[in-house]
């Protein structure tokens, strides 16, 4: 991931402790008349720091460089057995829009 511009690992850090991460990829489509979005995954805040604006911060980070990018829109994943990743999500004005699927390989 270092040497590629489209992709982003972030760690949060608090105090010297790790305490949030993030991966940020900027992706090509072809719909829509195609363009640029920011796709997020691998969010993770530790328990004991939730509720404290991290991971506020951490979108507003997101939103900034996507739009420095000329993304046009954030997509995100998360799974649906995390109801309290849903309502944050919803909170900062993401809309559920997609079904998604995986198929497991290993």
């Amino acid at each position: 991931m270092a040497k590629d511009p489209n992709q982003e690992l972030i760690i949060v850090e608090l105090d010297g402790k790790k305490v949030g991460t993030f991966q940020l990829t900027f992706i090509q489509y072809l719909t829509h008349k195609g363009g640029l979005r920011a796709q997020v995954e691998a969010v993770r805040i530790h328990s004991d720091y939730r509720g404290q604006g991290i991971g506020s911060k951490m979108f507003e980070y997101i939103k900034e460089q996507a739009k420095q990018k000329g993304c046009n829109m954030i997509q995100l994943t998360t799974d649906k057995q995390r109801p309290e990743a849903l309502r944050f999500y919803e909170s900062l004005g993401y809309v559920a829009s997609h079904q998604g699927m995986k198929l497991k390989l290993l």
